[in-house]
């Protein structure tokens, strides 16, 4: 008798497991999970730029019906100090920017709450602010290093001298916005005590464990005493991939409602003051190249911004290090430390800034060297990664690069800018590299237990943003166990669980999966084929070994059309399309939707995303969505996102790579280089907006 073999359940392209719940409404979010008689908490922020809390006069708010407590810096219940000043919330009556959260008002309904908050009077002492950005502020530093411990500087050879004796130059300064995260779900915190001391938390994070281990110091607690609950969460794009003040003001009010709940949903507006953003960027690029088009120096050159109360250094030159061979290289970082809120993670931060300004440069040296941009990017191929001197795993960047021509058309492109008009509309194409490492975090821990029904269940302390993580690991589970995907029942998004490490860094699939591959190997090592109910196995990711031999990265080249009206300068975009290298795709339906809103965002960064700072009064002005502009469907006509068949099995267990941010990484320079080939007026500011391209119409 023979035995038709198991198909595999990686590279199905099953429906997300968490879909139907999702569609019908029954999948709780935070806001949504039912607590006992709860409270509703709003805050209370400032108003002024820099200074000092004076006086709270919170009378009339405490005599409207409704109200439960009020919380002021000057009696709000004592924090663990020293930690992390941006957590520190109402432990001293200082101002570092406005919109800090410097009170709160818990009532029986959210309009009480609101109306409360808003009969609040607080008085001050102002003092002179700072939020200009510019290159050329005489206090900028270096930061010690950049996020995630890359060096703040590299060089290698002798880049000015090579510049200055280069056949090709570029030399240009290009600047990326301010952007904010802006999630369909916004942050929501539910905290509640319990009579034993403990608390409950369930909050839209990226992370349970990480937020469980914060609130834990900040609270002085055992961390067993904390308990993170988030099984579903409507988007984070890595606002939500570190813990910011609100949900520590919302514990706090917890203690004073005798053991009532307190529910804090983030409104659309206090999205722009304290839950984080990308920062600004000016990235000066200087590329140097011989008569043929082959780099002989590269330089960037950064400065962005962070906070006074915070620093926060993002990593935007890192990805100049490694995309294109060039014997004479610099990357540098300087920070102007503003009265601002503290900056954070946002879709591939470092590489998505990072990448705008030496792929838009390339252009610009593509048409200074009378080459087809493809071309100069396929002769600028490095052997091995040019900054850490190691082989790549798996780099399959120029079949990207060629593949997407092919498909895209790219071989009927006119050479020449402004070289086509039609129906009122000029026309033009563009092209841009992008890349993401692979980032191994070897602290995910999971669990394997076969239950009564004989299903097998797989614990691990993972948080779905959206992604298909509920499916993802439901199809790795099954194959690592070889058993059908209907025979694992996944939990996820409790601290209670394995420990997991956050969501973010497009490394979820490859931590948590190793993860689960770990126990999965111990489970069936120690019960083998016929296990009984009960058996159950806890494993820890294992470190690769070929970490720290090996470059690990993910590729892709993006493609642009863009028309341009040639009376209003108005952008439309009617093709967007990408090829990436990402490994093994797990699964084609959830991996497809993520590089699709990645380039989604990406074209929302390129055309409109700015968040516009005044410098008077210190804060965001076009703080919603009726004025803070992202993508809608009537931006593009078609966005398509493709893979080449990649195999790396050094990467890790499944052979991932890592999907949710490569998507955005290249694409707003794409759409900036054919807005150039359209209309022949070269921007370097983003976003690209009509007034820039009517400039020499």
């Amino acid at each position: 008798m023979t035995t038709t073999p198991r198909t595999s359940a990686l590279g199905a392209d099953l429906e997300r497991i968490d879909g139907h719940a999702k569609v019908t409404g029954t999948a709780p979010y935070a806001w949504e999970h039912p607590v006992p008689a709860p409270t509703y908490l709003h805050p209370v922020q400032a108003t002024v730029a820099r200074g000092r809390v004076l006086d709270v006069d919170a009378r009339a708010a405490t005599a409207l019906a409704g109200v439960v407590t009020v919380l002021t810096p000057f009696d709000a219940p004592a924090l663990e100090r020293g930690y992390d000043a941006e957590l520190e919330v109402l432990q001293s009556d200082e101002v570092a920017f406005r919109g800090q959260l410097i009170g709160a008002v818990v009532a029986e309904t959210p309009e009480t709450a609101r109306q409360a908050a808003d009969l609040v009077r607080v008085s001050y002492e102002r003092r002179p602010h700072d939020v200009a950005f510019a290159a050329d502020r005489d206090d900028l530093y270096a930061p010690g290093v950049v996020n995630g411990g890359h060096p703040t500087d590299t060089r290698q050879g002798d880049p000015d001298a090579a510049f200055a004796a280069a056949e090709r130059a570029v030399e240009a300064t290009y600047t990326t916005a301010r952007n904010h995260n802006n999630p369909l779900e916004p942050h929501t915190t539910v905290a509640m005590w319990h009579d034993d001391g403990s608390l409950t938390l369930h909050d839209s994070t990226q992370g349970v464990h990480t937020t469980r281990d914060t609130v834990a110091r900040m609270f002085g607690l055992d961390r067993e005493r904390v308990r993170v609950l988030a099984p579903y969460v409507g988007g984070g794009f890595g606002s939500k991939g570190t813990p910011h003040a609100h949900f520590v003001l919302t514990a706090l009010a917890a203690l004073r409602t005798g053991g009532r709940p307190v529910k804090f949903a983030v409104t659309r507006q206090q999205m722009f003051s304290f839950v984080g953003y990308r920062t600004p960027t000016i990235q000066r690029v200087r590329l140097g190249a011989d008569a043929d088009g082959h780099l002989v120096s590269l330089s960037n050159d950064v400065v962005e911004t962070t906070s006074r109360l915070k620093e926060f250094a993002e990593q935007t030159a890192v990805p100049a290090r490694t995309m294109y061979a060039a014997p004479n290289r610099r990357t540098t970082h300087r920070l102007a430390a503003l009265d601002v809120p503290v900056p954070s993670w946002m879709r591939a931060p470092g590489e998505c800034p990072g990448m705008v300004a030496p792929e838009i440069a390339m252009d610009e040296l593509a048409e200074a060297c009378g080459l087809d941009p493809v071309e100069l990017r396929l002769r600028n191929e490095p052997d091995i990664d040019p900054d850490s001197g190691l082989p790549y795993s798996t780099r399959n960047f120029v079949p990207c690069l060629t593949e997407g021509a092919r498909r895209f058309g790219w071989d009927r492109r006119p050479p020449l800018p402004r070289s086509t008009v039609r129906d009122g509309w000029w026309i033009g194409t563009g092209v841009a590299g992008s890349l993401y490492p692979v980032l191994q975090r070897p602290k995910s821990s999971a669990r394997v237990l076969l239950r009564p029904d004989r299903r097998y269940e797989v614990a691990i302390g993972a948080v779905d943003l959206g992604t298909g993580a509920w499916t993802a690991l439901t199809q790795i589970a099954a194959d690592a166990l070889d058993v059908d995907v209907d025979d694992v029942a996944l939990r996820i998004g409790d601290s209670d669980l394995p420990t997991a490490t956050v969501a973010g860094g497009s490394s979820g699939t490859t931590n948590w999966g190793s993860a689960i591959v770990a126990a999965a190997r111990r489970f069936r090592e120690t019960y083998g084929p016929d296990p009984e109910p009960g058996d159950g196995s806890t494993a820890t990711m294992r470190p690769n070994p070929d970490a720290g031999r090996l470059s690990m990265h993910a590729f892709g080249a993006q493609f642009a059309e863009v028309r341009v009206d040639v009376d209003t300068g108005e952008v439309r975009v009617p093709r967007l399309f990408g090829v990436f290298a990402v490994g093994r795709v797990v699964n084609p339906r959830t991996a497809r939707s993520q590089l699709v809103g990645g380039m989604t965002m990406g074209l929302s960064m390129a055309l409109h995303e700015r968040s516009v700072l005044d410098e008077r009064f210190g804060f965001v002005v076009n703080h919603d969505l009726a004025e803070y502009h992202i993508s809608a469907c009537a931006d593009v006509e078609s966005v398509e996102a493709t893979w080449i068949d990649e195999r790396d099995p050094a990467v890790n267990p499944m052979g991932t790579k890592g999907i949710g941010e490569i998507g955005i990484v290249g694409t707003a320079a794409a759409i900036a280089n054919a807005a150039y080939h359209a209309t022949g007026v070269r921007v370097r500011e983003l976003p690209v907006t009509a007034d820039m391209l009517l400039t020499d119409f």
